[in-house]
């Protein structure tokens, strides 16, 4: 490669890379893997120490993203820096010498900035570039965790990750209405969620700021207090723990630890609630870190630590192409099943056209096969690379054409028939499933079959089936038990209540929550949904204009509104509010934690509460009402974030006689 064809290498590099990390901070999207970006940037970084180039605006120099158009722009009082990173524990160990250490979790989610003035919330910003971000202080009251006020009058300025928890980010996907692709994962949708224009959208996706960093703490002058704070970064924690934020999970390490450390957080990992793509290790000593520097992009007192995936070379038998509702065709590489992280896999995702091609992926090539931040499969690499994989030319449900969209250089295969069947089988998907009219039994596949045979058209037909006995009793894989069955979950669902047919609907943006809302309060009375103005609509607490009009365009489409009210011949609505339920808990917030004596389980205490007017969360914040749980005198960490918070910790006892 002579000098002129390395600088066209190194400016397509550095220009895939913009545009990667433009889609992923600023429009919550991936375009490619984290494999292939790391990848991409060290033969970037590779070139242009070998030819002395370097790109109009290179990622090796600049440390962000550029900050999105719609929100105010804000400076950083102090410009943020990348961390340089290793996957080497042995590298890591000697990056810390003989010094002391702190190794904590190095958090997947959207890095922001807090300020704070005379004890008091004054702004957030997030990262954007490290020089400017975005002002955000509007979305900060709506965190999880977030003191607004605190116990230290001077200024302070943290740095932390704003976060939505795995937990969270199922339940999240399993209410999401029927119109909704399911999200990706849990760092896009809190980026999104975060920077949003209307803080409701963050409070109800539980959003959390874990602090990592404590960037500046009263002026020029310290007091003893503050230099003591300042001394090492473990009381910098320990104080912010001590005035409200939840810090970082951290270990104290040396050079006799330290490797038996990233062990344990290895183990950890896999089970642990919070997202992370790896370690960061910062030495204890805050005055030697900040005597090292920093490099034009990176700080010299820390250091990155990145999983090593454990990888595994296999053959690709099969891409399938899985129709979506929204007609995008999504590829999934199906190959020999291989061991990772101390599971076996056999599929992974593709994502997209652009990918496939980039892997130049062919039947039977020998690929390799990892787990992304040890959890999310992946193809790392196609070491044949046949590049003849033939991209389908139909829709595999319907038969339609399918075209090629070109989105920013993004390749991605659909399907445009709107009458496709796809979106009417994750319509019924959706109408059996648990949250909805709770029919066991009923697969996918079922419903495919039921479709494709004409047995049913619309919900009602289900209740219905009744009449194809013969049919489907002869249909392979089925026979006289498993219609019995198919026939008793039916019946069994008959009798319901009224959330469970408005979110069976596929409403758009209609799902559990929102249909809980509403069943609510019409107190179970599903004519007055169906005809409910648009301004009612509009002033019920979460459910704001945009619902509103999907709600009140669905009862006005003359087709929707007969399949509901053809499914209404056919089911009972339990009247009034249902397990003897009231509204004594109207307007307030629970959460439960620790074992139970007098509920079976969790979801049944939720939806006692939820019945009786109320409402819960996973974890406890200034939004808060009671904590349950029956040991009130324990010590763990929610009980003591209720004292902090003055949240009242109530037993099953005291909460059973709250609502009697």
């Amino acid at each position: 490669m002579n000098k002129t064809e390395a600088k066209k290498r190194i400016e397509e590099i550095n220009s895939l890379l913009m545009k990667a990390s433009e889609a992923y901070y600023n429009e919550d999207r991936e375009i490619m893997s984290n494999f292939e970006y790391d990848k991409l940037y060290d033969e970037l970084k590779a070139l242009e120490d070998e030819y002395g180039i370097k790109a109009e605006k290179s990622l090796t120099e600049n440390v962000g993203f550029t900050a999105a158009e719609f929100l105010p722009k804000v400076r950083h009082e102090k410009p943020m820096l990348s961390l340089d990173k290793t996957k080497d524990k042995e590298i890591l160990k000697g990056f810390l010498g003989d010094k002391e250490g702190v190794l904590s979790y190095k958090l997947d989610g959207l890095t922001i900035v807090l300020t704070y003035e005379d004890g008091k919330f004054k702004s957030g910003v997030t990262r954007g570039n490290g020089e400017i971000g975005e002002d955000i202080s509007n979305n900060i009251p709506a965190f999880t965790n977030v003191p607004l006020k605190i116990d230290y009058k001077g200024h302070l300025v943290l740095r932390g990750e704003a976060i939505i928890t795995y937990s969270d980010f199922n339940k999240i996907n399993d209410e999401l209405g029927v119109g909704f692709e399911k999200y990706k994962n849990p760092r896009n949708l809190c980026s999104g969620s975060v920077r949003q224009l209307d803080p409701n959208v963050t409070k109800k996706r539980n959003v959390k700021l874990v602090i990592f960093s404590l960037v500046e703490i009263g002026g020029s002058k310290k007091t003893k207090d503050e230099e003591k704070i300042n001394a090492t970064f473990e009381n910098q924690m320990n104080y912010l723990d001590k005035i409200g934020f939840e810090t970082v999970f951290r270990k104290k390490v040396n050079k006799n630890n330290i490797l038996d450390t990233i062990d344990f957080y290895a183990k950890d990992v896999v089970t642990n609630d919070y997202p992370s793509d790896g370690l960061v290790l910062i030495y204890n000593d805050i005055a030697y870190g900040v005597s090292l520097g920093a490099t034009s992009k990176f700080p010299r007192n820390a250091l990155a630590f990145k999983w090593q995936d454990e990888t595994a070379e296999t053959t690709l038998r099969l891409v399938e192409w899985s129709p979506s509702r929204t007609g995008l065709i999504n590829p999934v590489a199906v190959f020999d099943t291989v061991e990772l992280e101390g599971t076996n896999v056999s599929r992974a995702s593709l994502h997209n056209v652009s990918i496939i091609e980039e892997l130049k992926l062919g039947i039977g090539d020998k690929i390799k096969v990892f787990k992304a931040n040890m959890i999310i499969p992946q193809v790392e690499e196609n070491l044949t690379k046949s590049d003849n994989l033939e991209l389908p030319k139909n829709c595999p449900i319907c038969g339609s054409k399918l075209v090629i969209k070109n989105n920013d250089g993004v390749k991605t295969l659909m399907c445009e028939n709107e009458d496709c069947p796809v979106k009417n089988t994750k319509g019924f998907e959706n109408f059996v499933s648990r949250n909805c009219m709770d029919i066991e039994g009923i697969s996918i596949a079922t419903i495919e079959t039921f479709l494709s045979k004409g047995f049913i058209k619309e919900y009602a037909d289900l209740y219905k089936i009744s009449k194809y006995k013969d049919e489907i009793v002869g249909l392979e894989g089925f026979g006289e038990k498993s219609y019995k069955n198919i026939i008793d979950a039916i019946d069994k669902s008959r009798d319901t209540e009224c959330f469970r047919v408005i979110n069976s609907l596929g409403i758009l943006g209609i799902g559990t929550a929102n249909a809980k809302i509403l069943a609510r309060h019409y107190n179970n009375d599903i004519d007055k949904v169906m005809n409910a103005r648009l301004e009612e609509l509009k002033e019920i607490n979460d459910i704001g204009p945009v619902l509103a009009k999907a709600i009140v365009d669905y009862f006005n489409d003359k087709k929707k509104r007969k399949i509901c009210e053809n499914l209404l011949k056919e089911v009972k609505i339990k009247k009034g509010r249902s397990g003897g339920g009231s509204a004594k808990l109207q307007g307030l917030t629970f959460v439960i934690t620790g074992s139970l004596k007098h509920f079976e389980n969790r979801d049944e205490l939720v939806k006692v509460i939820e019945e009786n007017g109320g409402k819960t969360a996973s974890s406890v914040s200034k939004n808060t009402n009671y904590l349950i749980n029956n040991d009130t005198a324990s010590n763990s960490t929610k009980n003591k974030k209720a004292k902090e918070l003055g949240v009242k910790i109530i037993s099953e006892d005291d909460f059973i006689k709250m609502i009697k």
